[in-house]
């Protein structure tokens, strides 16, 4: 047994010192120590050994096991270190060398919402924000919806507290028209009870509404929300800045349309629609981007305002809509997805 073991140990180490790659020595670990390993077998015949040479022949196995197991470590380490010293490397000192990195970009949504806050800002618009954590008097009481109004139940809508037993019940917001509340409640705060100057502000966002996804709707989405207060201004106005935005975004050919609506917050209320190509074998049709209007002289006097004296229009657009008609993109899931080959695409 003893020469057994040295022949075992001699013959592994000499196995191993020409081990070259990670498959050979793996195969060499197998073929060694693993557990239907040569070393395996020889300790197995341990039983076998007289009373009288067990201690001897068990120290002996102890050591070759040792031995054995030291070499693959070092070996494998050795191996390692080859690999790592021909690995390519990058010498920064080296002139004129580059490599790609794959760097990334803003997600199309999030590109989307720069390239409208830069269209309305040279209409003169400014970019506000709110929050999307809301109550119930922001998304409804002061935008004329009255208790009881089919677009307060709670099926079309994610509440945070019961509205049935919460007087002012929070909610996740189901529009951005909640923002030109704050900011209407903000500039008469700031005017000492009185509106004292015009506002003029786009507010882009996310909105939530419990939607059966499909290819044109989603539970979250986006909006871009648009109102201009100022002494007489009229649907003529309105009109004009949607036009021109659309020529502004979309191209001189442009088409839009205004369809007439009903929101509780606008009177008159209209839709609008732009003829868009969704994809380049279909023809073009026409595709709702949003609804708009004059400020309902209610909302202007629950915010504080004198609608004798002011008067204003506001709209209202989903983002992925525009992103859809913009560039091409049939299908709303796609933009939440977070597949690599659609991203890189657009």
């Amino acid at each position: 047994m003893l020469e057994h073991l040295d022949q075992l140990q001699t013959q592994g180490l000499a196995e191993l010192a020409a081990v070259s790659s990670p498959d050979t020595l793996e195969t060499w670990r197998l073929a060694y120590l693993a557990g239907s390993g040569k070393l395996k077998a020889a300790m197995g015949g341990f039983k076998d050994v007289p009373k009288d040479q067990k201690p001897a022949v068990g120290a002996r196995m102890n050591q070759v096991k040792a031995a054995l197991e030291a070499a693959f470590e070092e070996k494998k380490a050795a191996i390692a270190a080859g690999a790592a010293a021909h690995a390519e490397r990058l010498d920064v000192t080296e002139p004129g060398f580059v490599t790609s990195q794959g760097l990334g970009k803003p997600h199309i949504i999030t590109r989307v919402i720069d390239e409208l806050a830069e269209v309305f800002g040279r209409m003169g618009f400014e970019v506000a924000e709110g929050p999307e954590l809301e109550d119930d008097e922001h998304n409804f009481v002061k935008l004329n919806i009255p208790a009881g109004h089919p677009a307060r139940d709670p099926i079309d809508n994610f509440y945070v507290d019961d509205p049935r037993t919460t007087e002012r019940p929070r909610m996740i917001r189901s529009q951005t028209s909640t923002v030109q509340i704050r900011v209407m409640e903000a500039a008469v705060k700031a005017g000492g009870g009185r509106l004292t100057r015009p506002i003029k502000i786009v507010s882009p966002g996310r909105v939530y509404r419990p939607d059966t996804v499909d290819a044109t709707h989603s539970f979250m989405f986006h909006q871009i929300e648009g109102l201009y207060l100022d002494r007489g201004v009229s649907m003529i106005d309105l009109k004009t800045t949607l036009l021109q935005f659309a020529r502004a975004y979309f191209g001189d050919d442009a088409e839009i349309r205004l369809r007439p609506s009903f929101f509780p917050f606008t009177e008159p209320s209209a839709e609008l629609d732009m003829k868009i190509r969704l994809r380049e074998d279909q023809p073009a049709r026409w595709i709702e981007l949003g609804g708009c209007g004059m400020v309902d002289p209610a909302v202007l006097q629950l915010c504080g305002i004198d609608p004798e004296e002011w008067t204003g229009f506001a709209f209202g657009f989903g983002i992925e809509r525009i992103a859809m008609g913009r560039y091409g993109i049939p299908d709303i899931r796609l933009l939440f997805e977070n597949d690599l080959r659609f991203l890189h695409q657009v």
